[in-house]
């Protein structure tokens, strides 16, 4: 393993920048710790880290080279992830004003399940795009072809860990009170700024 230290940091770095910066992912869980709370949130971050799996998966069985190599394959793949996109922020844009305190919505039957927070966050990962942009890069430039599978197997586990602690952490930040507080009473102003992002992100994966 020692001999694969190199390749290990290029790959931290890399995915460190990639996960950091904003998309889909972000979005989905700052509408979720905003609208449903910690729970919700860290449920979804799960989601987004199983996601990291599948995408690892495909690179090591060699679905990756047929994805770089079709155009028609990777263009499916990007209206299905906009369709989604455009589906969950025409949701977001039709949230109407909250008619009580944070603390009645907080207990409202309506509120996403464990399972439902879970599967959005793995949707949204698995069918954006960009991380299999990623991936692609990752596991044909960076990672070597010489390089066993197991040792790229333990890189992967290594990113799903990495993703589901950044956004285990980002959901700890943005589902506290004063935060949730903050953007409760922007309320459905605030639901249709973000139904307007994942809406142009929807525009922008299959504009790409």
């Amino acid at each position: 393993m020692l001999s694969y230290l190199d390749e290990f940091f290029l790959i931290v770095i890399a995915h460190f920048f990639a996960v950091a910066s904003p998309g889909p992912d972000f979005a989905i869980v700052l509408k979720q710790s905003v609208q449903h709370g910690r729970s919700n949130a860290l449920w979804t971050s799960a989601g987004i880290a199983l996601g990291i799996f599948v995408h690892v998966a495909y690179c090591l069985l060699g679905v990756a080279v047929v994805l770089s190599q079709s155009e028609s394959l990777f263009n499916a793949l990007k209206y299905l992830a906009g369709a989604y996109l455009l589906y969950i922020g025409i949701q977001a844009l039709r949230a109407k004003a909250a008619t009580g305190p944070l603390e009645e919505i907080k207990h409202d039957d309506k509120q996403e399940s464990a399972f439902i927070a879970l599967r959005r966050g793995f949707l949204v990962n698995v069918l954006n795009p960009k991380a299999t942009l990623f991936f692609l890069s990752l596991f044909t430039l960076v990672i070597s072809a010489d390089t066993p599978p197991s040792i790229q197997a333990i890189y992967g586990l290594y990113m799903a860990i990495a993703t589901w602690a950044w956004f285990s952490g980002l959901s700890m930040v943005l589902s506290k009170p004063n935060v949730r507080q903050f953007f409760h009473r922007a309320g459905h102003w605030f639901d249709r700024g973000i139904g307007v992002i994942l809406v142009g992100l929807a525009i922008r994966v299959v504009a790409q």
